[in-house]
């Protein structure tokens, strides 16, 4: 099986790490040999490693999470969990983001995410922006299946993709989360010498009242905190990425052809794959760890959750959190409502006062 699937779950074992002991042997340079000299043979396939799933299946999955052998999960996801909550990914045919961007009559699809670009044109970012702006999308099964493995105590991190925000909407913390791609949550005056930071009601006024967002200490340009291409990614990344891979029991990829880099290395730093290819191996003579599960993301955390006895448990959870955020919004719209009203009657006693 090639990785060319948007919407599938894929998931690899690996034999659990003491963490005392690894944080030991790292920092000292023989362990750092020790540690390199494992990973280099492991990637190469010069070693089989230990076989920790009695099924190369979805069902083998379950029966290990499920053993109490298994206490540290990492999620790595894309875009392809977000496209059921109605946000296109970006590289399908036809549907994807890049498709469908000529109306911004862009010198390529990707230059709307270019800085060098968006500095003398943000106007096309910022349309786009109105359109995907986080808070008009709610969290998928597979945002709340994450929230699951934090409530159960077996998350040790979400490295995401994503800049729609719903992980956080879902439950997902600062420490829980690692936002590869960064996030609206947060924007900065882009000007080095500045670099004012704003929140996210801000942006948001900025974005909606069909103004280009500058800064009022310096007056450049104000950009969400998500990362362009021509920037580097979060420390956070790279300090997570070098803490977490070591000590994962299981890693859980979801809605990403993992064609982006650096974020698709992170597969190979933590899982020692075989072949120099950097490929899972699915179904080869030395397969002993891959799982393919091939359907959409929802779907694929429904199966998972219902071998786990957990099937209820997150559509009662998925329910309750919609409906929750449902009424918050029926709450806003009738703030708005009274708001504007009450601008409307002070506006009619001016005019009879006049």
């Amino acid at each position: 099986m090639r990785l060319r699937e948007w919407n599938q779950v894929k998931l690899t074992s690996q034999k659990r790490k003491d963490r005392a002991s690894d944080s030991e042997e790292i920092g000292v340079e023989g362990g750092r040999m020790d540690f390199l000299r494992s990973l280099f043979s492991r990637t190469l396939g010069l070693s089989p490693g230990e076989k920790v799933l009695d099924e190369l299946t979805l069902d083998g999955v379950a029966r290990y999470i499920l053993s109490g052998k298994c206490k540290n999960i990492i999620c790595m996801v894309g875009a392809g969990i977000s496209t059921s909550a109605g946000i296109p990914d970006f590289r399908s045919p036809g549907t994807g983001l890049y498709a469908n961007l000529q109306k911004y009559n862009l010198p390529y699809p990707e230059a709307i995410f270019q800085i060098d670009y968006f500095k003398i044109h943000p106007e096309p970012f910022f349309a786009l922006a109105r359109e995907l702006y986080p808070g008009q999308f709610k969290p998928t099964v597979c945002h709340y299946f994450m929230r699951m493995l934090k409530d159960k105590g077996l998350l040790t991190r979400s490295f995401s993709q994503n800049i729609d925000t719903l992980e956080r909407v879902a439950g997902l913390e600062g420490e829980d989360l690692i936002e590869a791609h960064g996030t609206f949550h947060t924007s900065h005056c882009v000007s080095f010498l500045c670099r004012k930071e704003y929140s996210m009601d801000w942006m948001k006024n900025k974005i909606f009242s069909e103004d280009i967002p500058k800064c009022d200490s310096c007056g450049s340009l104000v950009k969400p905190d998500i990362v362009f291409f021509g920037e580097n990614l979060p420390d956070r990344f790279f300090t997570s990425m070098k803490m977490d891979f070591p000590r994962c029991d299981l890693l859980i990829i979801m809605g990403t052809s993992l064609q982006v880099q650096p974020f698709a290395s992170l597969s190979e730093f933590g899982m020692g794959l075989i072949g120099f290819g950097g490929g899972m191996d699915f179904d080869s003579d030395k397969a002993y760890r891959d799982v393919a599960h091939l359907s959409t993301c929802d779907d694929g955390c429904m199966a998972l959750a219902e071998l786990l006895g957990w099937k209820e448990e997150l559509e009662q959870m998925v329910k309750r959190e919609h409906a929750l955020i449902d009424s918050r919004d029926v709450k806003k719209k009738d703030e708005a409502n009274q708001n504007s009203k009450s601008t409307g009657a002070e506006a009619g006693k001016t005019d009879k006062t006049a």
